[in-house]
């Protein structure tokens, strides 16, 4: 077992490559009484073609199929998962994003029972074609339930707007015909592919023994049986760097339009250190030049045209990323102009003050540090920086050493008229 210690933020991460690929990490925090965890496989709903284990040969599977199997994982041929960790004084749950998938808990007492539990359901799967078509049903009405909300479809209407190929284009959920072509069959074959230890990442955090935790979590791995690792092919269409639609409209049961302007970034195949640098260079740009703070925010909000649902934001992964900057306002078409104006004028004057970027560096750096008393955040974000090859504790000291050039060639990366694209909502009766 590692013992990493991270001097600047007075933490001791513990780390460990079990015997079979798995990477455990655990972090004691001294002073919590709850201890959170996260079991994660990297495995989300880009993932749709890829050679199944032990096979040469790729497939595509129906989209959805990561959202379903997280459901069907937490159903037992003997017993209810959220029930046992419910008597065992814990509080369960999952989710599916773009790139992972993740079964957690949070608990303040049977600690070992709880992350056995945990181990336990997530590596013995159980599916059947009856409990897998009853199962379409449930998720169709979440599907249901997420097409009548408008911030939902705003959200992935911008992004479909943005990709031509990549599955990012496609809702998490998949759609009621995709769903309905999951098979039992199907599920397993993914299960076996991604959710091998050596794909997996369990990180738990809080108020635990990181020594005793360690020999817990190897004894529970060392008796059980998996087929040797083997390197997952995943495959993806050529993405071109423009975006694919470059305004669509759509009208809803909403009392105000609803508008994003998307821009797609060029840079998408970054990893490890110069990844998180990027992200984090781009972040302090939309803060400085679009944030609630700038001179473009408050000369809109004073003009009326922007209200409090405004937020412009970055998000990068491997092989997608975009911001997005939007509002609910009465003019939406307006709004679209001036975005791609203030966007034009950058592309031919975008000088950054010194004071600014330095404010900006101590803001997001004081917001981390605050964020490191949150152990859920801590956990969900150390996991998804772990699988781009970045590490959480490294976002500090890469903060303070990102210089002006940083920020200015990171925002360069999403410039550009062909990489623009706006979505909007409209009200119901209101002319097209």
């Amino acid at each position: 077992m590692e013992e990493l210690h991270f001097e600047q933020l007075d933490e001791r991460l513990y780390y460990e490559k079990m015997a079979n690929g798995l990477d455990v990490y655990i972090l004691p925090k001294k002073g919590f009484s709850k201890t959170y965890a996260t079991f994660t496989t990297k495995y989300g709903s880009v993932d749709r073609t890829f050679t199944p284990l032990g096979k040469n040969e790729p497939i595509t599977v129906p989209d959805g199929i990561a959202h379903f199997l997280e459901h069907k994982m937490f159903e037992k041929e003997d017993e209810d998962v959220f029930q046992k960790f419910s008597e065992q004084g814990a509080s369960a749950n999952a989710f599916t994003s773009f790139t992972r998938t993740s079964y957690l808990f949070s608990a303040t007492d049977q600690l070992y029972k709880n992350t056995e539990t945990l181990l336990n359901f997530v590596q013995s799967p159980y599916f059947t074609e009856e409990t897998v078509n009853k199962e379409k049903g449930i998720i169709g009405q979440e599907i249901t339930m997420y097409d009548d909300q408008p911030g939902w479809r705003l959200y992935f209407g911008a992004i479909e707007n943005m990709y031509h190929t990549y599955p990012v284009k496609i809702d998490i959920a998949g759609t009621i015909a995709s769903i309905d072509d999951i098979t039992a069959e199907h599920l397993y074959t993914c299960y076996n592919t991604f959710y091998h230890p050596s794909n997996m990442l369990l990180f738990i955090i809080g108020a635990v023994n990181p020594v005793e935790m360690m020999d817990f979590v190897r004894d529970n791995q060392a008796s059980k049986t998996f087929a040797p690792p083997q390197q997952i092919e995943r495959f993806f269409e050529y993405e071109p760097t423009d975006v694919a639609i470059k305004h669509r409209t759509l009208k809803m049961d909403v009392q105000k339009p609803k508008v994003y302007v998307g821009l797609k970034a060029r840079e998408v195949t970054l990893q490890g250190k110069a990844m998180l640098k990027h992200e984090l260079a781009m972040d302090i740009a939309m803060e400085i030049l679009f944030g609630r703070t700038s001179a473009f925010y408050e000369r809109l909000y004073d003009e009326g045209l922007v209200d409090e649902t405004y937020d412009a934001g970055f998000m990068l992964e491997q092989g997608y990323g975009f911001a997005l900057i939007g509002t609910d306002t009465r003019e939406p078409e307006r709004f679209i102009a001036e975005v791609k104006a203030e966007l034009a004028r950058l592309e031919q004057s975008f000088v950054l003050d010194t004071k600014d970027v330095a404010r900006e560096k101590r803001k997001h750096i004081g917001s981390m540090l605050r964020q490191f008393n949150y152990i859920e955040f801590i956990a969900n974000q150390f996991t998804r920086y772990a699988f781009n090859d970045m590490n959480l504790f490294d976002v500090v000291p890469i903060l303070e050493e990102i210089t002006i050039a940083d920020i200015e060639g990171a925002f360069a990366s999403i410039q550009g008229e062909s990489q623009q694209t706006s979505f909007v909502i409209e009200p119901l009766g209101d002319e097209a």
